[in-house]
């Protein structure tokens, strides 16, 4: 009798049996990124955060210039030359949130599965693919609206450069907070493997949650809503925060990624106990 010694990167194929080496993270890479870019809601997800991003800070800094240059207004130009990223970040929640359940509505994690076993190495390369999607598509449209926006502030001469005080810092920060938001979005999506929860429990904190603590009495309210996902990550998105005792860009952004990584780390412990 004779026994057969298989290594940890190679299989064999019951129906040829023939040697067949197990995909590396590279191949996995790939394969998800074939998977995220070739549905049609991607595609569609991410032109919506273009046209809500750029469209409406375009939008709102046209409406809003000559008022703000009048010199009775109460707010800072650079408040609103990133403000259409507020509505764009609807998208980013949608996109992380269809890269995880989407997969469980059609039964397509049993097949990534059964492909690459090894479960960290396949939510590695789908946050890989998510976050480098989202802050090349969050950055580009912060570029964008700040370039039509500052159009018609220079014409008001309230022009905002690159170099003024937090301008590229909130370009290139409105690409991190994309990703973030979409990694959350993801995290919660393996917690509860169904779209519409999803969504719905992500929009909540971030849209309603996050606004109605600021009603809790005192201290606890005050910061509860500087804590909150949305309300300490926005602000690395913005130059100047609408919100004057939200948290420093940084550190906000700090906490945030901080909230991302544990619910990411929750839903890592559970996607590798459940099966598909």
């Amino acid at each position: 009798m004779t026994t057969t010694v298989f290594s940890d990167t190679v299989s064999l194929d019951p129906r040829a049996n023939v040697p067949v080496r197990k995909p590396g993270f590279g191949a996995t890479l790939r394969a998800e990124w074939i998977k995220f870019w070739t549905v049609r809601s991607t595609m569609w997800s991410t032109v919506m955060l273009f046209v809500l991003g750029a469209g409406l800070t375009v939008l709102i800094c046209a409406t809003n210039a000559e008022w703000l240059a009048s010199g009775e207004a109460d707010e800072h130009p650079g408040s609103f030359i990133t403000f259409g990223m507020t509505f764009a970040q609807i998208t980013a929640i949608v996109l992380g949130t269809l890269a995880v359940t989407s997969e469980y509505g059609t039964g397509m994690i049993r097949a990534t599965l059964a492909a690459t076993p090894r479960r960290g190495v396949v939510l590695a390369a789908k946050a890989l693919v998510l976050t480098g999607s989202l802050f090349v598509a969050g950055t580009v449209t912060a570029f964008a609206g700040w370039f039509g926006g500052n159009w018609f502030f220079e014409n008001e001469g309230i022009g905002l450069a690159l170099s003024d005080d937090g301008v590229l810092r909130s370009m290139v920060g409105s690409g991190l907070y994309m990703a973030g938001l979409g990694l959350l979005a993801a995290g919660v999506g393996l917690l509860v493997r169904h779209t519409a929860a999803a969504l719905s429990i992500v929009l909540a904190l971030v849209f309603v949650v996050g606004n109605m603590v600021f009603l809790l009495p005192g201290a606890w309210g005050e910061w509860a809503g500087k804590l909150m996902p949305g309300n300490a990550g926005s602000a690395v998105a913005t130059p100047v925060s609408f919100n004057p005792d939200a948290l420093g860009p940084w550190v906000g952004f700090a906490v945030f990624a901080g909230e991302v990584a544990v619910v990411l780390l929750v839903g890592y412990l559970t996607f590798r106990r459940r099966d598909a």
